[in-house]
């Protein structure tokens, strides 16, 4: 890829949010543009990139007499105007410094002044844009680790003028350019690359009111093939038709690979009212005092799956936003949560995708429930020396344990009849099992769940077998124990017993294949939408 805009250091682009277009996207841009305005659109639009760095965006375009190019860094316009020099199709005087957040109209050069200001020139005139994707904050940021970016987000006119409507946008550089453009240069058309967040996010709830914009045409493409971009998520092209105001509520873009072969299509859904799996998980919170683990977790997105984790109650995890302690009473909600959040594997593709509010069909869905609850039971970060170790799904005499465990809790409550759990609304009782404990006849669990709990029965014994163990290990506890730590404190991928190797690649292929029995259920009760 051509990488002839790298005149500016990296810190400075990464501080900025810059990140350069590559020439395969801009070809492929201009192809959809044409798609939505006709062949003839370079003779009959004028174009302004208004945040154009070295100018990567704006090449192969044929017309440069309506091709108006600004950027924030003089060393840029420098650039720019260098590279006319050696036959890039631009008029020296077409290339200028403006701040787009900051600067006013008045400043522009007179015939791009004029264009803006003329309600019929307006409709033909693209604002034709990769902006800067940098954030007020970060979990970086929250988190200590780097530079605060609150001054390049919030320190600007743009930023002041729109911050209540942008809500919680508003720390977002490009949703202020598409603010900007919208309010103060109506009528356009606007071809820009972003992320998809705009169109889903939580946070651009407020943003997706006021922006009514027609959504003509759009496609995806993986963050990484953006110079500087090192997240795996989608960056889309979206072709916004102003004149047409409408709310976005769905759109079904192109898909390409990062070598720029079609891959399919993704759909994009806003839906104004609806509740996320945030907001469902939150109705269960732990009433009694006996707490086994604590979810953590923060967002409703692939993107954050990473962050959420079941660990034991007295361990500290830092840079985490809620905390949900688990009990015998919410165990299956905070289950079903976990392993709804971790049986779909994040993609670039899906990671922006919500997890959203289910519907009821899981209430009686009592083996998706037993599934779920497998799942979390061998996927956790529970470490017996937190306390407590409640986490044992197997009695002593299942894995010839050399003393009697600490905690039976998890194995009693599973030995309990599975009934339908209710929501806490729906319940008369304080007990949303309904008296399971009156009936232990033995819970069922799929042939998945079986499969996965005899997988790691024998990991448990095989462990039991070795010489001063610990009696009351955890999953975590014996992986550590077999696969001993590097220099930098991280867990070793393997171990040197060959016997143990075999014994975890079978449990973690059982719970892959456990995994991919719960994810059809995640779509049917609408934790998340295709």
């Amino acid at each position: 890829m051509d990488r002839s805009n790298q005149f500016v250091p990296n810190d400075t682009r990464d501080r900025k949010g810059s990140f350069y277009t590559p020439r395969i996207w801009v070809e492929l841009s201009h192809k959809y543009i044409a798609h939505v305005l006709g062949k003839r659109w370079q003779d009959e639009y004028t174009v302004w990139d208004c945040a154009a760095g070295t100018g990567n965006l704006l090449m192969g375009l044929e017309n440069k007499n309506s091709i108006w190019a600004s950027t924030l860094d003089m060393a840029d316009v420098d650039v720019m105007k260098d590279r006319i020099h050696t036959g890039v199709n631009l008029l020296q005087d077409h290339v200028f410094q403006f701040d787009f957040l900051n600067d006013d109209f008045e400043n522009l050069p007179d015939g791009l002044r004029q264009i803006i200001g003329d309600e019929d020139k307006r409709k033909k005139l693209i604002i034709y844009i990769n902006p800067p994707y940098a954030e007020a904050t970060s979990t970086a940021t929250r988190v200590g680790t780097k530079m605060n970016k609150t001054g390049v987000a919030t320190g600007n006119r743009t930023h002041t003028a729109y911050s209540d409507k942008l809500g919680k946008a508003r720390k977002e550089l490009f949703a202020q350019f598409l603010a900007r453009i919208y309010f103060e240069i109506p009528g356009c058309i606007i071809g820009e690359f972003s992320t998809q967040k705009a169109l889903t996010g939580h946070n651009f709830n407020e943003f997706r009111e006021f922006f009514l914009a027609n959504l003509k045409a759009s496609f995806v493409v993986p963050a990484n093939t953006f110079d500087n971009v090192k997240g795996e998520f989608p960056i889309g092209f979206k072709v916004w038709d102003t004149a047409e105001g409408q709310h976005f509520k769905s759109a079904s873009a192109d898909v390409y690979d990062a070598v720029g072969s079609y891959a399919g299509k993704k759909t994009y859904r806003a839906d104004p009212g609806c509740k996320y799996i945030n907001d469902w998980i939150k109705r269960y919170r732990a009433h009694g005092n006996c707490i086994i683990a604590k979810l953590c977790y923060v967002g409703n997105d692939f993107q954050n799956n990473n962050k959420v984790q079941i660990c034991s109650p007295m361990k500290d995890i830092i840079g985490h936003d809620v905390i949900f302690n688990i009990s015998e009473e919410n165990i299956i909600a905070a289950s079903i949560y976990f392993a709804v959040r971790k049986c779909v594997a994040a993609t670039w593709l899906n990671d922006r995708d919500q997890f959203l509010y289910p519907n009821s069909g899981w209430e009686n869905d009592g083996e998706f429930q037993s599934d779920c609850l497998t799942y979390a039971l061998f996927n956790n970060n529970i470490q017996s020396k937190y306390g407590t170790n409640h986490w044992i799904p197997y009695k002593e005499n299942e894995v010839n344990a050399s003393d009697k465990f600490n905690s039976s809790l998890l194995s009693d409550f599973m030995a309990r009849k599975m009934v339908s759990y209710c929501s806490p609304e729906d319940s008369a009782v304080q007990d949303p099992w309904r008296d399971a404990r009156e009936h232990r006849t033995g819970s069922e669990f799929s042939r998945e769940a079986r499969y996965l709990l005899n997988a790691g029965k024998e990991l448990w014994k095989y462990y039991h077998a070795q010489p001063k163990c610990n009696v009351n290990a955890s999953l975590y506890d014996i992986r550590e124990h077999f696969q001993g730590r590097k220099a930098n404190g991280r867990m070793n991928c393997r171990s040197s017993n060959e016997t143990y190797n075999g014994l975890i690649a079978n449990l973690r292929f059982a719970s892959k294949t456990l995994a991919a029995k719960i994810e059809s259920k995640v779509y049917a009760y609408g934790f998340l939408k295709e």
